[in-house]
């Protein structure tokens, strides 16, 4: 059995998420909760029901993508249980998990390529949370 990932994505993440269904067929069971055209739409209802399945433990991790990953980002950081991590390129993309212990990988559509993107989901994907010294501070988190 594949692991399950939630994924969300407004109109600027339509291609990508796509892209990254296509990419992890085999590997993962993906709960789609991104609309699938270009006509604009409101990001947080895409974010919401991810970090819903994320906090709740119906998947193993989220992903969110729109064009500037701040929006979505932001609106997931408002639950509890959720430590989104906006991540621009691989370097951040490895700290996030490592140190921030992440659950949610927020991708900026329109300022990577999709071969970019990609490098940065499986740097994400491929990290271990470190723990220790981090632990103390990722406790701190929740209000």
């Amino acid at each position: 059995m594949n692991i399950k990932v939630s994924i969300g994505n407004d109109h600027a993440g339509t291609d990508l998420k796509k892209r990254i269904l296509q990419e992890y067929a085999d590997t993962y069971d993906f709960v789609n909760h991104g609309t699938d055209g270009s006509t604009s739409v409101d990001y947080p209802d895409y974010v919401h029901p991810v970090a819903r399945d994320v906090e709740s433990g119906k998947v193993s991790f989220g992903i969110l993508i729109c064009g500037s990953a701040n929006g979505v980002c932001m609106t997931a950081n408002k639950h509890q249980g959720i430590r989104a991590g906006l991540a621009w390129n691989t370097e951040v993309a490895a700290l996030i998990k490592q140190h921030n212990n992440a659950n949610i990988i927020c991708i900026p559509a329109r300022f990577l390529s999709e071969e970019e993107a990609l490098k940065v989901l499986k740097t994400y994907i491929d990290e271990i949370y470190e723990g220790g010294r981090h632990q103390l501070r990722v406790d701190k988190i929740p209000c």
